[in-house]
């Protein structure tokens, strides 16, 4: 049994089958699955998110378009290209790269676009299927998660999750998923957030550890259960002037000061990151079959 969970292993497998699947689809059905990816403003990390996403549907054979808007964009003119995508053919997921500009009603893009073509999994609709077990299109950083854990074999049956951070994108909806009555969950979970007291009670509870607080390197090998499992979503910057590039990126958890307490743990970069962008590309393919209409 391996102690790290790689999730670029894992990506690259899922990638893989999804080039194959893709070629098939074009073969047998004349249908290119096709993303648009909205970035409005000139956030760099925003940029580099969009282009490794737009380079990721290159490399599977996807169609992709990149619409580029200044920060002084209306919220009106967001609405109109969504709508647009929504009502073309050769797009199938539609991905609008958040943060937005304040301006801009974030909750009003996202109900803007289709659930169907919801390739981001953040639709009240598809929410809503996902709380009660429905098949859909769900978020895909705790959708990357689930798989991990049946990719690594990591047991949540019975087990006691606990979830740092209560975010739409992350917390609540992987704490969901462990929660929902299959083979694959059936964790009893708790989730904590910044008004959570005590708080090194519930971690030293937890059998699975999943953080997502953004708060570098916080969690310490005296705050974690001997032989718990570690998910560390948190991907943040710090300035290291020893390295050439002046900074160096590492997660919520202290990998080094738990490594050898926990039995497994994800490493960041390259643990839950790779499979966020792998399950886009997934609820990509799902959208162009028609798979949740």
């Amino acid at each position: 049994m391996t102690k790290i969970l790689d999730g670029k292993v894992l990506a690259e497998k899922i990638k893989l089958e999804l080039k194959a699947k893709t070629l098939e689809l074009k073969k047998n059905k004349n249908i290119t699955p096709g993303l648009a990816l909205l970035l409005v403003g000139d956030n760099p990390a925003s940029q580099v998110y969009v282009n490794m996403k737009a380079k990721t549907c290159e490399n599977l054979g996807y169609f992709s378009i990149i619409k580029k808007l200044p920060k002084e964009t209306q919220e009106y003119e967001v609405l109109n290209l969504i709508n647009q995508w929504n009502n073309a053919e050769n797009i199938h997921g539609i991905l609008v790269q958040l943060p937005l500009p304040k301006h801009i009603n974030e909750q009003k893009v996202i109900e803007s676009i289709l659930p169907k073509k919801d390739v981001d999994g953040f639709h009240p609709i598809n929410v809503g299927k996902m709380l009660i077990g429905i098949p859909c299109l769900l978020p895909c950083t705790p959708a990357g998660i689930m798989e991990l854990f049946k990719y690594y074999n990591v047991e949540l049956n019975g087990k006691h999750a606990v979830v740092l951070g209560r975010s739409n994108i992350v917390g609540k909806p992987i704490a969901a998923l462990m929660l929902q009555k299959n083979k694959y969950a059936n964790a009893t979970v708790t989730i904590c957030h910044s008004n959570t007291k005590n708080l090194k009670e519930f971690t030293l509870e937890a059998d699975i550890l999943v953080v997502a607080m953004g708060n570098p390197e916080f969690i310490k090998s005296d705050m974690v259960k001997d032989g718990s499992v570690i998910i560390d979503v948190g991907t943040n910057r710090i300035d290291d002037p020893k390295l050439e590039k002046g900074y160096r990126l590492c997660g919520d958890v202290d990998y080094n000061d738990v490594f050898d307490k926990v039995s497994m743990i994800t490493p960041s970069p390259g643990g839950v990151g790779p499979m966020t962008i792998a399950m886009l590309m997934n609820n990509t393919y799902k959208a162009a079959i028609g798979q949740y209409e």
